[in-house]
């Protein structure tokens, strides 16, 4: 995951052959996009992008009309006129980088504790952004990327586009064909994309750089590059810490995941929604996802590749400094690892606090907005009893944003039993079950519905109040202690980000932090479950899946088809690749980004990764972990005989937009 600070040209021409010269760098930076959440591209002289369709979902069932299902029929906008807009919805294209690690680096100096050092640190960072904001318009956006934990500081102005209007989306049954069962696996048959475009005073965007389309695609052992913005990886931690995630922190947030995703289920059977039902597709990609983590950091294998870098890094230190590093010893990142260690002891001994508390704050998508505000509510009145200000509390008593009743109600129960189980029973627990306390809330809480809210009149009587009353100080003090260990392995975290700097410079790219990076890899098959994947899949496969699940709960299910690819043409080429897995180094956050060969022509829109790769937060393990990607060639088969958007299949192929005579003149 290289970064365009420091792009990897040495490693492009070892590796590949291959000299990109600054106008490729620069045109691969300009055309690569990002979206809040995803990677994106332009990929037409006129502003189209393109990204997945689990990236889109959201702006998709956002700009349904009354009586549309959009998530269900897809959406093709026949003309330019019919692209509609996504209130909201914004890319951001990195347009300048600007080294300010001097800057931060100076401000450290003289700081002794934790706190002043992370405050040094902020203060230098926001001088650094506004500096470089003067003078930009509001369509320029700064931010201070945090590279090699603390090793170096660039500042990335991006330009925002915020005029986005949806172009295409298939049927939600195409974009996640095989749901979550099929989720991080390979073979894969879905066409997970989606198109919008940017407007610029009313007009398709004409951006600077943008991709062009492979109508050939790639071939096995081709050499290609996918250009994202991978969200976080952790192969800079120490072992200490990975330990501290496997045994406490992934393991808890995995079991949090499951509970809140079956009370969600619970739900929906009840009430079903779309919105809701993206909601668990979420929550389900993320408890995948943590699942795979759990067994990675479970693998010895891979904890003993972790510890070998750890003593090579100690090695290699030892060597720049001319002895030995211990806490003894009075010299540059002496004693980081043990220190680090020494940390992950200490949250040991607040695990039961940690599960019982994880992602419990208002703005959690896993809280009960009634336990929130009973939480808040306690706080008041504890310190009304004490005779001080309560208005901070009131402040975050009302600002406890809604959810749905059925939702709230599920969750509070939750975790009640998260309580329950880590900290044994308390109060009301001692006697109920979570489902009888919650009835007692529901009936006669003022703090369920903020329309019957009357703050002079809560009393620690309130169920709501009552039910949670016993773990707050607890809750309190946990805070207090994990957030001063938090801060110190911050700082420790920074200093071992810097070693390294120093030891290894931009031999080895940073950690993944949301920022704009090259990852390099071929087109490969690899070896699973005693056989092996192949490099490309086709439409034949898709079908393959449909009719061989048709017998499955009355033909229903992860693997249907929607009528128009049932009753698919017979111009339609069913041999044309749909799917293919390559070696690129990717995680959350890459989804979206468009995969590219030598000429910067897009050959794939990786959309996902295998389920070997999920311990690549920690690790990346080349013989096995593969990027998926829609094949550039099936996007567009299916673009032409499916769904009949012959004018984007010209926008791609040709560069020509189609437009009515009147927007011709218009423009």
């Amino acid at each position: 995951m290289w970064t365009f600070d420091y792009p990897p040209v040495e490693q492009l021409q070892a590796t590949y052959d291959f000299t990109p010269d600054d106008a490729w760098f620069t045109k691969a930076r300009l055309g690569a996009l990002r979206l809040p959440n995803c990677s994106a591209s332009f990929v037409s002289p006129y502003g189209l992008v393109m990204t997945n369709h689990h990236c889109g979902r959201g702006a998709v069932a956002q700009v349904a009309q009354p009586g549309e299902s959009l998530l269900d029929d897809g959406f093709m906008a026949v003309d330019l006129a019919d692209e509609r807009p996504v209130p909201g919805l914004y890319v951001d294209q990195l347009v300048m980088i600007e080294d300010v690690t001097a800057e931060v680096f100076a401000a450290l100096e003289g700081m002794e504790t934790d706190a002043e050092k992370a405050s040094a640190r902020q203060e230098a960072i926001a001088a650094a952004q506004a500096r470089i904001e003067t003078g930009l318009d509001d369509n320029h956006v700064v931010q201070v990327i945090n590279m090699y934990n603390g090793g170096r500081y660039s500042a990335y102005t991006f330009r925002r586009y915020s005029d986005m209007r949806l172009v295409m989306a298939p049927e939600l049954q195409l974009g996640y064909f095989g749901g979550d069962t099929d989720n991080f696996t390979y073979p894969r048959y879905a066409l997970d994309m989606t198109f919008f475009r940017v407007y610029e005073n009313d007009m398709p965007l004409e951006p600077e750089a943008h991709f062009t389309w492979s109508t050939d695609g790639a071939a096995e052992g081709d050499a290609v590059f996918v250009l994202g913005n991978p969200g976080s990886t952790l192969r800079l931690e120490t072992v200490a810490q990975l330990e501290f995630r496997r045994d406490i922190q992934e393991k808890y947030l995995l079991e949090l995941l499951d509970s809140r995703i079956a009370a969600l289920e619970m739900v929906y059977a009840e009430q079903p929604s779309d919105a809701l039902l993206n909601q668990v597709f979420s929550l389900k990609n993320a408890q995948k996802l943590y699942g795979g983590r759990v067994k990675g950091l479970n693998d010895p294998l891979i904890m003993a590749k972790r510890l070998d870098t750890e003593t090579t890094f100690l090695n290699d230190l030892e060597e720049k400094y001319g002895e030995r590093l211990t806490s003894d010893i009075d010299a540059p990142y002496s004693s980081i690892i043990s220190d680090l260690a020494r940390i992950q002891e200490q949250k040991r001994e607040l695990a039961a606090e940690y599960g019982a508390f994880l992602s419990f704050n208002p703005m959690s998508s896993l809280s009960s907005p009634t336990m929130q505000r009973a939480a808040a509510a306690w706080q008041l009145l504890r310190a009304k009893d004490a005779g001080e200000d309560t208005s901070p509390y009131e402040a975050a008593l009302m600002s406890v944003p809604d959810k749905d009743s059925a939702i709230d109600r599920r969750f509070f129960e939750a975790r009640l039993n998260d309580f329950s189980r880590f900290l044994g029973d308390g109060g009301m627990m001692a006697e109920q079950t979570a489902e009888g306390i919650s009835d007692q809330v529901w009936d006669s809480s003022m703090l369920v519905d903020m329309a019957n809210l009357d703050v002079a009149a809560l009393t620690a009587d309130d169920p709501a109040i009552a039910a949670v009353a016993p773990y707050m100080s607890e809750r309190a003090d946990f805070i207090s202690a994990f957030s001063g260990l938090a801060s110190q392995e911050q700082e420790l975290h920074a200093q071992h980000g810097r070693a390294r700097f120093e030891v290894y410079g931009t031999s080895r790219p940073p950690d993944a932090t949301f920022s704009l990076r090259i990852a390099d890899g071929v087109v490969a098959s690899y070896e699973y479950n005693g056989s092996k994947a192949p490099p490309f899949t086709t439409f034949h496969g898709l079908y393959n899946r449909y009719f061989s699940h048709q017998m499955e709960v009355d033909g229903t299910g992860e693997w249907q088809l929607p009528d128009r690819w049932i009753n698919a043409p017979a111009t339609f080429d069913r041999s044309t690749p749909m799917n293919l897995v390559t070696t690129n180094d990717i995680i959350g956050g890459n989804s979206g980004s468009p995969m590219v060969n030598k000429d910067l022509e897009v050959v794939g829109l990786i959309f996902d990764g295998n389920v070997e790769s999920l311990p690549s937060a920690f690790i990346y393990q080349t013989e096995v972990a593969r990027s998926v990607a829609a094949d550039s060639r099936g996007m567009l088969e299916a673009l032409d005989e499916v769904y009949d958007m012959d004018r984007i299949v010209l926008e791609l192929t040709s560069g020509i937009l189609v437009e009515t005579e009147m927007q011709a003149d218009e423009r």
